[in-house]
């Protein structure tokens, strides 16, 4: 999976220790290698394949590196192919393990190239690999957890958390895309010269060799992917007789491990052809002797064919075989939706994303991890400048990029998880925040997750939010939130409130409101001790929330002091009322989710 720019794996800059060293992260592993002309293809370009095998022993190595024990790939993300690499370039790889799990551990991949000629250097792509621990018996190991020591490496250990949430649902999002009506009832387009899918058909066998597998006779996961990054591109390239470009991997997991010794099938074939690119399937099966095949791997590859100057063609339409073709076809469709919404929403920088992303159940799980991370990256800068602070209450700013960012903290004597189940009941923010004025629960999405509609008073020219000019002359703003809440993973994680504007076609602009739009804000809240909490409310202000506290960043008032004290109190008042949360709310009567699935079949 590419991710946000900021929490690239392995790019930060080094930290130094006290006595002055660069800081290396233990579990980071490097590989270097000139790319030879038997590593190239016909363009003298790399073979991804290769690079594949590359990638995964260079990620083992770093795994095993923290565990101690062998390891085995389990998952690998979407891959994104930026650049391609050719002969007599060197390839430079970088791995390390950004977070451990029970039994489990994620670890990040970078892969840049390097022209020793022009000394320059590019970002190739990234990826992010789970691997899971083994003993010499073949049980798995218990992990011990991998403590963070930089301000980069604390981002990625939280943000592997979220991107975990978002691996374990994934199967069932394709799932419940596929059943959509919209997808079903797709028709195959018709046209004269729709090439036959079954030309693009191709099978190939493997016998797995001691050179193919690891140290426990297990194939490789990279060598695996090669083979079937193989075949993939001999059927891509049956299909308009062109020698094409392979742009991206779709997640996939591991179903069941290889051996030496086991006979490997694999089986690709066209399933669509889109405008300028085609997804192509691919099946892993393995067998020895006269037994069953075994399931090893199934993946979605997305190709391009691309003219004498790089931009891609138009490819024919294909014609899909009789029901099974005509399945994979129409499921086709539906997984270039996802693979747009997951490269577009999760790959940008924050600031790339529009305000406002269309929100839908098929996009529900990326839209919150972008909400998340963006929270988590915005509270990891360690460049904020203290503005001002009354009675312990403190606002800072900063400054990046033309984009200025607040921050107001304070520590408030109430239990951390308390505190997060009152601020994340957002119904109940009118009680303090004088800037809600209405706050309504459209949908409760799961028990993390739901959306707001929130509307905030006008701003009058003074600057004041409640000044008879806002009310005669101003229209109040109202925003389309979706609310993201996560406790902790681990002792030290603050708990998170994430906000974040989207669209939705139930609730357009409407006359006499101004439609606002929120970047990303919401809270951040670490447990001090026992019943002291750090309180930190973080927004990137936005031209619509900017004016509610231009004032208090000039020093011209602190209305953020008043709004503070008016939470603390708010918080004293409940600490030990345990009523209603956004657990306990039934999901909104006025909304159906599936008014919201609106998915675009093209």
């Amino acid at each position: 999976m590419t991710l946000p720019r900021e929490s690239i794996s392995g790019t930060p800059k080094m930290s130094r220790h006290q006595n002055g060293e660069e800081y290396r992260n233990p579990t980071e592993v490097k590989k270097s290698q000139i790319v030879m002309p038997c590593h190239a293809n016909h363009r003298q370009e790399l073979s991804v394949g290769e690079l594949l095998k590359w990638m995964d022993s260079t990620a083992c190595l770093s795994a095993e590196r923290h565990a101690g024990c062998p390891c085995v790939t389990a998952s690998v993300d979407d891959i994104h192919f930026e650049h391609t690499i050719g002969v007599g370039q060197v390839v430079n790889i970088k791995a390390k393990v950004n977070r451990a799990f029970n039994t489990s551990m994620e670890v990040g991949i970078v892969v840049s190239c390097e022209d020793l000629f022009s000394d320059s250097h590019w970002r190739v792509c990234q990826a992010v690999a789970t691997f899971v621990s083994q003993s010499t018996t073949g049980g798995k190991v218990q992990l011990h957890p991998l403590v963070p020591c930089t301000q980069a490496e604390q981002v990625e250990h939280s943000l592997a958390a979220e991107r975990r949430r978002m691996r374990l649902v994934h199967a069932d999002i394709v799932k419940d895309l596929l059943t959509n009506r919209a997808f079903q009832q797709v028709e195959v387009q018709e046209a004269e010269k729709a090439v036959p899918a079954e030309r693009t058909r191709v099978e190939s066998v493997e016998l797995v060799l001691p050179t193919h597998a690891n140290h426990q006779v297990n194939t490789f996961g990279g060598q695996i992917m090669a083979w079937m990054e193989n075949v993939a591109t001999i059927a891509a390239s049956r299909l308009c007789n062109a020698h094409p470009t392979l742009q991206s991997i779709d997640m996939f997991h591991f179903r069941g491990p290889s051996h030496v010794g086991d006979r490997l099938v694999l089986k690709a074939i066209v399933n669509n052809a889109f405008k300028n690119s085609m997804e192509v399937g691919v099946c892993a099966e393995a067998y020895q002797g006269e037994g069953p095949l075994r399931h090893i791997n199934s993946a979605f590859m997305t190709f391009e064919i691309r003219d004498r100057e790089g931009k891609p063609c138009t490819l024919p339409r294909i014609r899909p075989e009789p029901l099974e073709g005509r399945r994979r076809y129409q499921e086709a469709i539906a997984r270039n939706k996802i693979r747009l919404d997951r490269k577009y929403i999760i790959s940008c920088k924050q600031t790339e994303v529009p305000l406002s992303v269309p929100w839908d159940l098929s996009n529900q799980v990326y839209l919150s991890y972008n909400n998340v991370s963006a929270l988590k990256m915005l509270a990891a800068r360690n460049n904020w400048l203290l503005n001002s602070e009354k009675n312990k209450v403190s606002l800072y700013t900063l400054e990046q990029k033309q984009v200025l960012s607040f921050k107001v903290e304070t520590e408030v004597d109430i239990p951390a998880e308390r505190a997060f189940m009152l601020l994340s009941d957002f119904s109940k923010r009118v009680e303090w925040d004088s800037n809600y004025k209405r706050c309504e629960l459209i949908l409760r999405v799961d028990d993390d997750d739901f959306l707001y509609r929130v509307v905030t008073p006008s701003i009058g020219q003074d600057g004041a939010s409640n000044s008879p000019s806002a009310d005669q002359g101003g229209k109040v703003q109202d925003f389309i939130l979706l609310a993201s809440r996560r406790p902790p993973c681990d002792s030290g994680d603050p708990y998170v409130i994430a906000l974040r504007s989207v669209t939705l076609p139930t609730h357009p602009p409407t006359e006499g409101y101004n439609r606002g739009e929120v970047l990303c804000a919401g809270f951040s809240i670490l447990e001090v001790s026992k019943n002291i909490s750090k309180i930190s409310y973080f927004n990137q202000a936005s031209p619509e929330v900017l004016p509610y506290i231009s004032t208090d960043i000039a020093g011209l008032s602190s209305s953020f002091y008043g709004i503070f004290c008016a939470c603390n109190t708010f918080l004293q008042e409940n600490r030990d009322d345990h009523a209603s949360t956004p657990q306990s709310q039934p999901p909104s009567s006025t909304l159906k989710s599936a008014q919201l699935l609106t998915p675009n079949p093209l």
